[in-house]
């Protein structure tokens, strides 16, 4: 029997230290019963309707390495995954392209912007960080109640980032209500991991958990998309 699998949404780079620790996290995040096969999809080939492209797949992983070829594609591949009931990781520019599609298709912002992007956009949902988390870690505080700090099993952890833009401050209270919230802040407060609440699996994080595999430990978040993914494909 075949197993489940996933579509790793991005462009893949050899060089990159999310891209290296996201096929050994997946690997460690599985078993001998419980396991995913997993596929690259660069956002070059995703269309704007990809519904019998990514049909096959499972779940659906953003992953890190913004900006994308293909701004659109990766946008079109997690509205895919939110609306269709795929379990869905997103991770560091999987976590700032999951807030755009969400902006878009629901809380009504006409071309949502990323700074990266479009540095002059004066109101972008994704905004500069105060201070640059490019290669940096930070204690991450979970929120009480959330499915992230369910799967964590506590309510602060340590993660790694690799990024330079987050949340805009003027879409913060935005997540204040709502099906789509905030699971995660750091010291400061700032929005670090968000959930949709209603869907099977839809998480993303600013920070890569992915880069714990890279030590040779397993993440507790990876192996939760995991087994979403697995309960999926046995539906």
């Amino acid at each position: 029997m075949s197993k489940p699998r996933i579509a790793l949404i991005g462009d893949y780079n050899p060089a990159a230290k999310a891209h290296q620790g996201i096929p050994l996290a997946l690997t460690l995040a599985g078993d001998d019963e419980r396991g995913c096969d997993w596929q690259w999809v660069h956002t070059s080939t995703i269309l704007d309707t990809p519904s019998e492209q990514l049909a096959e797949f499972d779940g659906v992983w953003c992953v890190p390495g913004s900006p994308y070829a293909n701004t659109r594609g990766a946008i079109a591949a997690i509205r895919f995954a939110r609306k269709t009931g795929r379990s869905f990781l997103g991770t560091c520019g999987g976590f700032q392209h999951a807030l755009l599609e969400y902006a878009e298709a629901v809380w009504g912002v006409p071309q949502p912007r990323h700074a990266e992007l479009d540095p002059e956009a004066v109101d972008p949902v994704i905004a500069p960080l105060a201070c640059s988390l490019v290669e940096q870690s930070s204690e991450i505080r979970l929120e009480e109640g959330s499915r992230l700090a369910v799967i964590y099993g506590t309510d602060v952890t340590n993660e790694h980032y690799h990024c330079r833009y987050g949340l805009g401050a003027a879409y913060r209270g935005r997540l204040a209500s709502g099906p789509l919230r905030v699971s995660g802040r750091d010291a400061d407060g700032d929005v670090r991991a968000i959930e949709l609440e209603g869907h099977p699996f839809f998480i993303a994080t600013l920070f890569q958990p992915e880069r714990s595999a890279l030590a040779g430990r397993p993440h507790p978040l990876v192996r939760a998309f995991g087994d979403s993914v697995n309960r999926r494909a046995a539906v």
